[in-house]
């Protein structure tokens, strides 16, 4: 009796110590949901109102206020994340095959790469802006798909090397015995044998995307401005809109989290190294 009374504690205590985390971890989600249905005197008002008549007026001045174009940064970003997505996997796949497979230059590669990307980004603002002002890329989405791809590129480097450790060489040596040349073997083995870590990847990079500010907000001035630049512009000279800004986060959220609802199970074997199979 006192063994079944004590699991039973002990898994309601569980059950509580993981509500409690998940609560603490999605807090900031919480309180921008939140605020975003707060009227502006119940926003301003101290101890803050955890019981009051929501409404919606922060979202109607988001999606339809006059000179603020919320739908274009939406689209803006859905551009972006899913462009620099799909181009990251295009370079690394092949360059994971090739540190995985061929070893080039000797050594491990992959260390000089994700050695790159602990320098901090700072860094490279003042060429990376003077060179895309030559190349007149400025305010164009492409410049943020290149400096996103850029960013990014490591991290997917890094997942696909081990997906495709992961496979035995000995399928490839058999498609080699048939005369398949290198880019048919990535094509038609590893592209396939890896999609769990394509989807993995991919899925991170468009959350690192969808979430940059810094680059876009040097990048950016009016034509490419993405959804997190866009939700600070109700910062201004005189006044903070809390209640508009806590909409357009609230409502940028939506798509990352239908995007990672659907490849949750490949994050899942991204964070663990491949280790959960299939």
């Amino acid at each position: 009796m006192h063994k079944r009374f004590r699991r039973k504690f002990i898994k309601i205590l569980l059950y509580i110590t993981i509500i409690f985390i998940l609560f603490v971890f999605n807090f900031p989600i919480i309180s921008s949901v939140l605020t975003s249905l707060k009227t502006n005197a119940d926003i301003s008002s101290s101890p803050p109102k955890w019981i009051f008549k929501p409404i919606l007026t922060h979202y109607e001045n988001v999606l339809y206020a006059y000179g603020y174009n919320f739908k274009n940064f939406f689209l803006n970003s859905i551009i972006i994340s899913l462009a620099t997505s799909l181009l990251i996997i295009i370079v690394t796949l092949p360059a994971a095959y090739s540190i995985a497979r061929l070893n080039p230059l000797g050594g491990n590669p992959l260390v000089m790469v994700l050695s790159l990307r602990l320098v901090p980004i700072l860094v490279f603002v003042i060429p990376i802006f003077i060179l895309f002002k030559y190349l007149s890329l400025l305010d164009t989405k492409l410049s943020l798909i290149l400096m996103n791809t850029v960013i990014n590129a490591p991290l997917s480097l890094l997942l696909l090397v081990g997906f495709v450790q992961d496979i035995p060489e000995s399928v490839e040596e058999a498609a080699m015995i048939d005369s398949a040349s290198t880019l048919a073997i990535i094509w038609h083995i590893i592209l396939p044998l890896t999609l769990p870590g394509i989807a993995a990847a991919a899925c991170l990079v468009f959350i690192f995307t969808w979430n940059e500010y810094f680059m876009a907000l040097i990048l950016s001035f009016q034509k490419s401005i993405p959804v997190t630049v866009g939700a600070a512009l109700f910062i201004t000279a005189w006044e903070v809109k809390w209640g508009e800004m806590a909409a357009a986060i609230t409502l940028s959220i939506i798509p990352v989290l239908i995007f990672v609802f659907f490849l949750q199970k490949y994050l899942v074997r991204a964070f663990t190294g491949g280790a959960i199979k299939e």
